[in-house]
């Protein structure tokens, strides 16, 4: 499954995830930071799209800034139903990820809205719909929210925990939203790849201002790419659920938060039967990668109350398509 790279090859995958230069030609920049060519960047970059290494180069958006909440939703779905509620929930364009995890709760999936109560009424209306009950664990406190994937073999890259989205909303006026719009289709790997954004009355120079300003608001984390981690190689994933008392979760969750292979941390609300509050994606090589995290988490910050939910299948993951009004 994964995919050998060469020296360059990898590099670009590390930078790219970085982000793109806010710059009218940001591979040329590129090629000078490598000591290349912006010709030969091209062509290595468009060679890992065609590898299917590199999904797409889009800027990634902070739906908390444009007012929307969102959750976790998760559900145990006997076998029998299976099928007809994954294709139900995948179908739903506020979906963005949903995978099958082997655990009771078997299906687990992301959910956003404008606001808690369409989330409310949202999973009420699937519960109805299928007889199954379904729970939703929304975001208390985030601790990392930043997915890379180090395809130099060196230690996970790690990025700062400080740097969580803002939760605030932003207003946007009319430019802002039809720039954001065409970008979330994505980038095309050309010489000048923020051209298309250009119209009458704004040229390049006027678009990078707002896509820099874009990004000072937190309204766009970064322009980058996005990889597929297991042609990286990074073909072992759990979600990693545990107990933590409250006056200890912001040290705990902090602490999780620095491993390179939690890719996601949230502090989430409990529910009866679940008492589990401090919760991680984590990302490795190997399945024993992945435990030595654990064991060092759990040794250190003596944590005896936790799940492991391994993905069995990856039901859906794109992103959520927004609708700038």
């Amino acid at each position: 499954m994964s995919v050998r790279l060469g020296k360059l090859r990898k590099q670009l995958c590390n930078v790219l995830q970085d982000g793109l230069p806010i710059c009218r030609k940001p591979y040329d920049d590129l090629a000078r930071y490598l000591n290349n060519n912006e010709e030969t960047i091209l062509r290595e970059i468009r060679g890992l799209k065609k590898a299917g290494v590199i999904r797409r180069i889009c800027a990634l958006i902070n739906s908390r800034a444009l007012g929307l909440t969102g959750t976790l939703v998760a559900a145990h779905i006997p076998e029998e139903n299976l099928q007809e509620v994954a294709e139900a929930v995948n179908s739903m364009e506020n979906v963005s990820h949903n995978y099958l995890r082997k655990h009771y709760y078997n299906l687990w999936f992301t959910l956003q809205a404008e606001s808690p109560k369409q989330i409310e009424v949202t999973v009420s209306n699937l519960s109805g719909r299928f007889g199954i009950d379904f729970y939703s664990l929304p975001v208390e406190r985030v601790f990392k929210l930043d997915v890379r994937f180090d395809a130099e073999g060196r230690e996970q890259l790690t990025g700062d925990i400080k740097q969580v989205p803002k939760s605030e909303a932003v207003k946007l006026n009319k430019t802002e939203k039809q720039i954001l719009s065409k970008l979330e289709s994505g980038l095309e790997v050309i010489s000048e790849p923020f051209d298309f954004l250009c119209s009458e009355g704004l040229g390049t120079e006027g678009v990078l201002r707002i896509i820099q300003g874009l990004i000072d608001k937190g309204v766009i984390r970064r322009i980058a790419a996005i990889v597929d981690h297991r042609k990286l190689g990074f073909v072992a994933n759990i979600l990693f659920c545990s107990k933590v008392p409250r006056n200890r979760i912001v040290e705990a969750g902090e602490a999780l938060a620095r491993f390179g292979a939690v890719t996601h941390c949230y502090q989430r609300e409990t529910i009866k039967d679940w008492p589990y509050n401090l919760y991680a994606m984590m990302h490795g090589k190997s399945m024993g990668e992945i435990q030595r995290v654990i064991n060092k988490f759990t040794e250190a910050e003596k944590i005896d109350s936790f799940e492991l939910l391994p993905t069995a299948a990856e039901l859906k993951k794109e992103p959520v398509k927004h609708r700038f009004n």
